[in-house]
């Protein structure tokens, strides 16, 4: 497995950004990706944040195994979080996502009204790179006026936006944790493209991607790439399948893993594979 470590210099500016501004917010709106909703969460927010309401919103859920959502979502309801799963994409839940907010200070903004003031509700954004906040954001304000992307790395510095219905948004960078104490922790995040690619041995990574998929999604597996039993088989020989499969052959007949490795991680990416989630309660309980 890759020894992962990633804490490029914006990320250590975010933290003070969060940090600075916090005094100023009633809410959080922490945004997951559904996929990985254990891996997906900065672990140094709940030291950030504190006990600041805080609402947790899986994103992408259209691609990720609605079963092991719902799972999820009762994981963080037992820790008094609350959590909706939405989609930036098919829009689902995104109507919600306001109303939840406000609903965790509702006492707060009744006691303003009751001395005749008309709080605006201040809402922070946080969350890992890739999890997709532009795009929520540019959902919830209805026009396009943060830069969206689907790489890393793509917001950069501190933006005040207006909401509909009154209320003002922070949103930041994605900012990843220094370091990762748990190495399939950053595998995963890796799977999802949370961290670039460039920075990664991408055939090491199919492999290990091959063999969670072989344990969890064998029939998904099978019939995307048109494979015969894989039980048995090792990572990178599921991959070499994979390739011959689809005639990623080079000079001499080998397969050409490399393109195979880039493929499958497109297609994960992409939900072609099918709804895959890569982490269960269970999994975070073991490890």
């Amino acid at each position: 497995m890759q020894n992962l470590q990633w804490y490029p210099g914006h990320m250590a500016k975010t933290r003070r950004l969060i940090e600075d501004n916090l005094k100023l917010i009633d809410v959080v709106i922490e945004i997951l990706d559904a996929r990985i909703p254990y891996s997906g969460r900065n672990p140094n927010f709940d030291d950030i944040i504190k006990n600041k309401p805080r609402l947790l919103v899986m994103n992408k859920s259209d691609l990720a195994d609605g079963k092991r959502t719902k799972m999820w979502i009762d994981y963080y309801a037992k820790s008094g979080l609350r959590v909706i799963p939405i989609s930036c994409t098919t829009l689902s839940g995104i109507g919600s996502v306001m109303n939840e907010a406000r609903a965790l200070v509702l006492d707060k903004i009744e006691r303003e009204k009751e001395k005749g003031r008309n709080r605006t509700l201040k809402i922070m954004m946080v969350g890992i790179p890739n999890v997709g906040k532009s795009s929520l954001i540019n959902r919830l304000i209805g026009k396009a006026s943060t830069k969206t992307g689907d790489r890393p790395g793509v917001t950069r510095g501190k933006q005040w936006l207006t909401i509909k219905g009154g209320a003002e948004l922070l949103d930041t960078p994605g900012i990843l944790p220094p370091k990762f104490e748990d190495q399939s922790v950053a595998m995963r995040l890796a799977y999802t493209g949370a961290i670039k690619d460039e920075i990664m041995n991408t055939e090491l990574l199919s492999y290990s991607l091959c063999e969670y998929l072989r344990d969890n999604y064998p029939d998904e597996l099978r019939a995307r790439y048109k494979l015969d039993e894989i039980g048995g088989l090792q990572g990178y020989e599921i991959l070499e399948q994979i390739g011959k499969k689809r005639g990623f052959v080079i000079s001499g007949g080998e397969t050409d893993t490399e393109r195979a490795a880039n493929m499958i991680l497109d297609e994960l990416r992409g939900a072609k594979i099918g709804k895959i989630t890569l982490e269960t309660p269970d999994d975070v309980c073991e490890e």
